[in-house]
């Protein structure tokens, strides 16, 4: 388990040191995509995840398993089981649990027990709009990371997130983390939409991004580091998924999730440099 005195963003620039990279590896296992000789196991998620897990640990600065995808085959007990193994086997690598939660009040403050406590997660993502007494109660947890939803990678995020024109929604995001953050709040903003990246970065400056959208998605890596990067040429968290876990498949796809997610990690390690070479 994490040591809970250290704030969220300490051990994530830790990560960031120790793995120089900017590569988060999300975890979304569907059992009509692991390879065959996991399907007669009794923990064919696990021990998927696993495998992807000791294949990649060292290439990646947190790890993202999706909650929804270990839900729907009534799997939690094999979440909790992977957390715990990333913790015990890789320890220093955050685990942001992507759940989404919200609601108010005490009903927060029980999702938050949920992924803090029952799941152990060292960050998890929620959903803002509630305004901040609904974030709060995660947020007042030691040590544990909030990844607040500012601007989503989907294409339809627009509808509501961009609106109304003269304040967009998101920007009120960034700055409502901006204004109560106390070591442990991040944001997610998309790589799918790069120029809005910027504005956020400018309204938040130093809040770390949780960059979903490339890979499978599309997004550029070269246009998320050059609009997203902080003032020390850090504070972004790219995460993968698909295009890594499911990069191979039969005995061979933990080598092939590897060398995808070493490709994809020096890709960023480029756009990193090139960046912070043009700052000013």
């Amino acid at each position: 388990m994490p040591r809970v005195s250290d704030s969220f963003h300490d051990r994530l620039r830790e990560s960031w040191r120790r793995s120089d990279s900017a590569l988060c590896v999300g975890l979304d296992p569907r059992l009509d995509r692991v390879p065959a000789h996991f399907k007669g196991v009794s923990d064919p998620l696990f021990a998927f995840c696993r495998e992807i897990v000791d294949a990649t640990a060292d290439l990646v600065c947190a790890f993202k398993p999706q909650f929804a995808y270990f839900a729907a085959e009534r799997a939690e007990t094999q979440l909790e089981a992977l957390i715990a193994y990333i913790h015990r086997e890789h320890p220093g690598v955050p685990v942001i649990l992507d759940a989404k939660r919200n609601d108010i009040g005490s009903t927060a403050e029980q999702y938050a027990r949920e992924l803090f406590d029952r799941y152990g997660a060292d960050a998890a993502t929620v959903n803002p709009y509630l305004g901040w007494d609904s974030v709060a109660p995660y947020a007042d947890y030691d040590g544990r990371g909030v990844v607040v939803l500012c601007l989503t990678s989907n294409p339809d995020s627009a509808w509501l997130q961009d609106h109304p024109a003269n304040d967009p929604t998101y920007l009120r995001v960034a700055d409502m983390a901006a204004e109560n953050d106390r070591g442990n709040l991040l944001l997610v903003v998309g790589a799918t939409f790069p120029e809005q990246l910027g504005r956020v970065r400018e309204r938040a400056p130093a809040l770390p991004f949780l960059v979903p959208g490339v890979g499978a998605q599309g997004g550029d890596v070269g246009a998320v580091f050059a609009h997203g990067l902080d003032a020390e040429g850090a504070g972004l968290v790219v995460s993968a998924s698909r295009s890594i876990i499911y990069a191979g498949e039969g005995e061979g796809f933990a080598d092939a999730a590897r060398r995808t997610a070493q490709d994809l990690r020096d890709e960023m390690r480029r756009a990193r440099d090139a960046a912070t070479r043009a700052m000013p």
